[in-house]
């Protein structure tokens, strides 16, 4: 059956389903939405008719099964792919034309036709808790998606616009890196300078920076910044703004994006996109950013593929392979989870 569930809320009954340019219009109109937008920016829009508050606990719920997977998993860009990858972001930030870029990967599984993501979903929300944890599932707009993202990428309510941007992983506080604050502070700058081209003039600020939180298996540092929305700011503002997710982009925007058309080898899809909630009535909504996200989809050939990306944030001070293990510890959790190599 086709439902979202968030953090507070779930949803059922699909009346609308929007795609593109016409479903940032819509979640600028009426109705709630289920968002999912891939990071090359396809957004598609589901509205639903039935949405119901719930405890951000969640009652208890029938069981889904869930077949774990044999680990045969395959990247879109080898160990040796994705160092080389890491020394030509290096060149680029030497020649001046880049300061940082985020360099991804993407892992994929096959998947059986009668594998059901709500038990994926259930297993990540016992193993991998997380605040913007999604499940948005929908036939005819072809969404089959599981996030269990850290990471807001937009929420706006009571006219304010606020993200927060995630750069700096280890395994522990103790090991986060100078390299790792100074991803961040560039971030922070980049989601300042997006958020100001939609909101009042002198709203914009920091409001933390720099902030350790804790996460299963890791720890992050996690900025805030927020700002007034200007008066009769839409949707397609806003994405035209700040889309993709500065995070996981780089700085500058432009140049960090040319290096990941250049050096990632597969579309990274709903991961490192936006996935979450708009409640245009309400004038309120909450979009994460498409982290610790697995989604189902077919191939030209029918097959079908279970997908999850992973990457870490490049400067000139990274370590090649060390960038590559950062990859791996931000996966290793979340498919150790679907493949039942982790106990929830």
């Amino acid at each position: 059956m086709d439902h979202a569930r968030f953090r507070d809320r779930q949803a059922r009954e699909v009346i609308d389903v929007r795609r593109g340019g016409d479903a940032l219009e819509a979640i600028s109109g009426a109705g709630f939405w289920a968002v999912v937008a891939t990071f090359e920016g396809a957004v598609t829009a589901i509205r639903f008719g039935d949405v119901r508050r719930r405890d951000p606990i969640g009652p208890a719920r029938r069981a889904v099964g869930w077949a774990p997977l044999d680990r045969r998993w395959h990247s879109s860009l080898s160990s040796a792919a994705y160092v080389a990858g890491v020394e030509e972001v290096r060149r680029r930030i030497a020649d001046g034309t880049v300061y940082q870029v985020n360099l991804c990967r993407v892992l994929s599984h096959r998947l059986a036709d009668d594998a059901d993501l709500d038990g994926l979903d259930q297993l990540l929300r016992q193993g991998n808790p997380a605040p913007h944890a999604a499940r948005i599932r929908c036939v005819a707009a072809g969404v089959d998606v599981v996030s269990a993202s850290p990471e807001l990428f937009l929420a706006r309510r009571a006219g304010r616009l606020v993200t927060r941007p995630i750069k700096g992983t280890a395994p522990t506080a103790e090991q986060m890196l100078p390299k790792d604050h100074a991803e961040n502070v560039m971030i922070v700058d980049l989601m300042r300078n997006d958020l100001s081209g939609v909101c009042e003039p002198g709203t914009v600020s920091v409001d933390e920076l720099c902030a350790l939180e804790p996460h299963p298996g890791l720890v992050h540092l996690v900025s805030t910044v927020s700002g007034r929305l200007r008066v009769g700011v839409t949707w397609p503002d806003i994405f035209g703004a700040a889309y993709p997710p500065g995070s996981v982009s780089g700085a500058p925007k432009s140049s960090a994006l040319r290096a990941i058309a250049d050096l990632e080898a597969a579309p990274r899809g709903p991961y490192c996109g936006a996935v979450g909630w708009v409640d245009a009535d309400a004038g309120e909504a909450e979009l994460a950013v498409g982290i610790r996200t697995f989604w189902a989809e077919r191939d030209e050939g029918g097959t079908r593929w279970l997908r999850f990306g992973t990457g870490a944030g490049i400067t000139w001070h990274s370590d090649p392979a060390g960038e590559w293990a950062e990859t791996e510890l931000k996966a290793a959790r979340l498919v150790g989870l679907a493949a039942g190599t982790v106990a929830p």
